[in-house]
């Protein structure tokens, strides 16, 4: 029986309390893809705080901790500012409002490139304070040896090919990758390096749809796909993105619902009450004791 934590409304604490299930591991997930079919596809969402994970754990195979939190929780311009201890922190919440998801950490920009010992450091680093199961990391065939280091080491890792964020500068920008016959070889090659390599998973993002699909179909471990195609082995979202929290998301994203319409109006309502005194009313208040 594992651990997650309740909060307690009364003292705003986070309680621990037995969990219903045993977590997922990452074996139990990368043995979802045999010979090379998947007939169960993996769901994943990212989240960043305990009260968010708790919400999206009993329905998700896995959770990301992503380095999207710069620009969703921090209003940073893009992911290339986000620090380690932001990423220690997040995972760490995430962790402790789980219990069911494998929890997955984005390694930040600077925090691995430099060399597998650097990136052993960094991903020990936010294993140890976290809880999380396994790190991702952004890079193809050049990332290879990382990954292989990594994994000899005890620590499971998810690769990202495609579109990678934290190549922004060079990329020059957010577009589809693989229109090119140079560029689709590339992500395919680069997917293949990383299913030698050892990685259990590899994200496949923004990529031309016959690519993602060949990708695939090239690597016997799991790809997830974020704008790519539902032939991958497993989608991630961006949970606000699916939940239209913002006005502008990528094509790619299904919004299923509008959360930031709902908590705009309510704060509306909010306002109103206070500014006309009905709030808060004898439900709301303490009054003498008779």
């Amino acid at each position: 029986m594992s651990t997650t934590f309740q909060l307690d409304t009364s003292t705003s604490r986070a309680n621990p309390t037995p969990a219903p299930m045993r977590r997922l591991t990452v074996p139990k997930i990368r043995a979802r893809k045999k010979d090379g079919v998947t007939q169960e596809p993996v769901a994943m969402l990212t989240a960043y705080t305990a009260r968010q994970a708790q919400l999206l754990d009993p329905h998700c195979d896995m959770l990301l901790v992503g380095d999207s939190l710069g620009q969703v929780i921090y209003g940073l311009p893009s992911t290339v500012p986000v620090t380690l201890e932001m990423m220690a922190n997040h995972a760490a919440a995430v962790v402790r409002g789980s219990y069911h998801s494998v929890v997955v950490v984005d390694m930040p920009f600077g925090a691995y490139e430099t060399s597998p010992e650097k990136a052993y450091e960094s991903a020990a680093h936010l294993m140890k304070f976290s809880g999380a199961a396994a790190v991702k990391l952004e890079g193809g065939e050049v990332m290879a040896e990382t990954v292989n280091f990594l994994v000899n080491r005890g620590i499971p890792v998810v690769g990202h090919v495609g579109l990678t964020p934290q190549a922004v500068n060079v990329l020059g920008g957010y577009m589809a990758r693989g229109r090119s016959d140079a560029e689709s070889a590339k992500i395919v090659n680069d997917a293949k390096a990383l299913d030698e390599a050892g990685a259990f998973a590899i994200v496949v993002e923004g990529v031309v749809e016959p690519i993602a699909i060949e990708a695939t179909k090239a690597v016997s471990c799991l790809t997830i796909g974020i704008g790519a195609s539902a032939q991958c082995d497993g989608q991630v979202l961006v949970t606000e993105d699916m939940l239209g929290m913002f006005e502008r998301v990528p094509r790619f994203v299904k919004r299923y619902e509008e959360i930031a319409d709902t908590i705009s109006a309510t704060a509306q309502r909010y306002a109103k009450d206070v500014r006309d005194r009905t709030f808060p009313g004898e439900e709301q208040t303490y009054q003498p004791k008779s």
